[in-house]
């Protein structure tokens, strides 16, 4: 057994209480679906990062805000059982989602309200940041991702796009979607560049591109059961990558343990049932 500690992980982002439902195939326009097993979950990108981190790294904070609702109590419950230290501040209403979850495993989300994110008024211990071997960036203003680059290492999500851009700051890798346009990271798109671009492709895996000019592509791991839902794929390869950077990993072993992560979550209805864990051989 390793007798090197767990890297100190945290993220800054958003959390939704998501409403799940099974449907053989996502209706088209005018039609009516009738759901099979439904149920309910704090998730989204921050939440789902969070607790794939605190499986990997034994805890994990997570700079969020919650709403003042009976919603948002409920989140900050489910997530501290799930392992995560939540820092949150609590204003407005819980944001919610809808994700249909169709016969092939593919979901489809709509989310219900603003994205609640952390902002440099929100009254959060953000000095801890700087404690953190790595943080990843989901969401939040650019003055948080500044207070979040003083820790040793910085990944982020291209959906934070246009925070990345205004915070200007650099980055030890940025992971979007080849296929997802929401994710796609044009080229030259943030000054300073990242040291890294990382790149998914569902189930063709991926590719990587460096500042120093190396690139390359990863397979896409052999999910350990059936795949049953894709909800949290994502947001898991990304954790990952991220605990593997703080770990002092090679860019190629982190996105391979990325990989790993992605192709487990694939394989647990919702995000949190099949996560890989510390137990797995990592």
């Amino acid at each position: 057994m390793s007798t090197v500690p767990a890297p100190t992980v945290a993220v800054v982002g958003h959390v939704e209480w998501v409403e799940f439902a099974t449907v053989d195939r996502v209706p088209a326009a005018g039609e009516i679906a009738h759901a099979g097993p439904a149920w309910g979950v704090a998730a989204g990108g921050g939440a789902v990062a969070a607790v794939q981190l605190a499986r990997l790294a034994g805890t994990a904070r997570l700079f969020t805000v919650l709403g003042e609702d009976r919603l948002g109590q409920r989140c900050l419950d489910e997530l501290t059982e799930l392992g995560v230290e939540v820092c949150a501040a609590r204003r407005g209403v819980q944001r919610r989602a809808l994700t249909l979850v169709d016969a092939a495993g593919e979901r489809t989300i709509t989310t219900l309200g603003p994205k609640l994110a952390p902002g440099p008024a929100d009254d959060l211990p953000w000095d801890l940041l700087a404690r953190c071997d790595a943080v990843f960036f989901v969401a939040g203003a650019p003055e948080v991702l500044r207070a979040a680059r003083m820790a040793r290492r910085v990944t982020a999500t291209t959906r934070a796009l246009s925070t990345l851009e205004a915070a200007r700051v650099g980055l030890d890798a940025v992971i979007g979607s080849g296929r997802d346009p929401a994710e796609r990271y044009p080229a030259r798109a943030l000054d300073p560049a990242p040291a890294a671009v990382i790149r998914t492709d569902g189930a063709r895996g991926g590719s990587y591109e460096t500042a120093d000019g190396r690139s390359g592509a990863w397979p896409a791991a052999r999910p350990p059961g059936k795949p049953i839902d894709s909800y949290g794929c994502g947001d898991s390869f990304a954790a990952g990558v991220t605990f593997g950077v703080a770990r002092g990993e090679e860019l190629e072993a982190a996105i391979s343990l990325g990989a790993r992560c992605g192709a487990a979550c694939l394989t647990g209805r919702g995000p949190y049932a099949a996560q890989l864990g510390a137990a797995d051989d990592l």
